[in-house]
Parts: structure tokens; C-alpha cells; sequence
């Protein structure tokens, strides 16, 4: 075979390849590099090395969301970053702010609150409020390097003791303390 004969079967092979590829990258599964310490001890925990997450885009093409999932997002102060956070509120809920004013914020419809792990050092809602959920792309489900951290990305909501669930009100708990079923 002539050297012009094997570049031509190789760029075919690459010309079949690639767009799959960019598809399945596109909407299904991409891995993302998280560098920083908003998301510690969850990511990144002893700050010096970095974690690689794998991100399950079709997952959030539902646009329906759990409190406590991690999830990656186009930052609502620059479109050209993104970030990696915990969602802690729905909308509906009530979250009390970790901003210095505490103050109590409903999330509107299509929206919520997004908080990174370490709340000293994270550019979260308790900067620029609820986030639109069309923000988010993708939620994160494993750490898959470095190979000593590999493990199942778990769903918990750190910041229970201020948030005030949409049920809850509606049933009268944030009120009264009452069962009303």
C-alpha cells in the first residue's frame, strides 16, 4: 500500500469517527477538569490536585433536577465560564441567603439555588441569587481522575437547616409545625 493510499484510508477513518464522537461529547457524556476550592472537600479536597468529573449531559436535557445533585453550569456573571455546584433549593422553596444580609429568598419558577461546598469560598447564588435552570448542561455523577478518588458522586443537601421546602408550606410546617394530611 502507497503511503497516499494509507493517509486516505486513515482520513476516512477519522472522517467517520469524528462526528460520532462530537455528538455522543455534544449531548451525551463529557469529562470536565474542576479546578479551585468552591466545591471542597467534595472536590479537590487536600486544594492542590485536580479533580476530572464526569458530566452527563443528556441527564440534564430533562431539565429536572434534585436537591443535593452536582451539577455543571454557564456562570449567570459570564457566559464564557462555567461552574460546578450543589443545587440546595427548587423553585417554590425558601432559602435563607449565606450572603451577609441572611436575608429569605423564594425561587422563582424555572430556577435555583446553586451553592458550592465550601460556602467561605464559593461564587454561588449567595452572590447572584437563583440561577435559571436552562444554565445548567450537565450533572456531575463520578470523579474519574485521579485514579485514587474514583467514586460515585453522592446526593446530599448540606444546607437542609435553611431551606424551607415548597411542600412544607403549603402543608403549613413552616407555620405551625402541623401535619394538615
Amino acid at each position: 500500500m502507497s503511503r497516499f493510499g494509507f493517509l486516505r484510508k486513515l482520513a476516512k477513518g477519522v472522517a467517520l469517527v469524528i462526528p460520532p464522537w462530537l455528538v455522543f461529547s455534544d449531548l451525551g457524556f463529557t469529562v470536565r477538569s474542576v479546578d479551585g476550592v468552591s466545591m471542597e472537600p467534595t472536590l479537590n479536597p487536600d486544594g492542590k490536585n485536580v479533580d476530572f468529573v464526569l458530566l452527563n449531559k443528556w441527564a440534564a436535557s430533562s431539565l429536572s433536577f434534585e436537591k443535593g445533585e452536582i451539577v455543571s453550569l454557564v456562570s449567570p456573571k459570564n457566559p464564557d465560564q462555567w461552574l460546578i455546584k450543589r443545587v440546595v433549593a427548587l423553585e417554590g422553596d425558601e432559602v435563607k441567603s449565606h450572603s451577609c444580609f441572611e436575608e429569605q429568598i423564594k425561587v422563582p419558577k424555572g430556577h435555583c439555588w446553586v451553592e458550592g461546598d465550601n460556602l467561605e469560598h464559593s461564587l454561588d447564588s449567595n452572590n447572584f441569587g437563583p440561577v435559571s435552570i436552562g444554565l445548567i448542561t450537565a450533572k456531575a455523577s463520578h470523579v474519574v481522575w485521579p485514579p485514587s478518588r474514583w467514586h460515585r458522586l453522592d446526593v446530599k443537601n448540606p444546607a437542609e437547616q435553611r431551606v424551607i421546602d415548597s411542600t412544607d408550606v403549603e402543608r403549613g410546617h413552616h407555620f405551625f409545625g402541623w401535619d394538615l394530611d
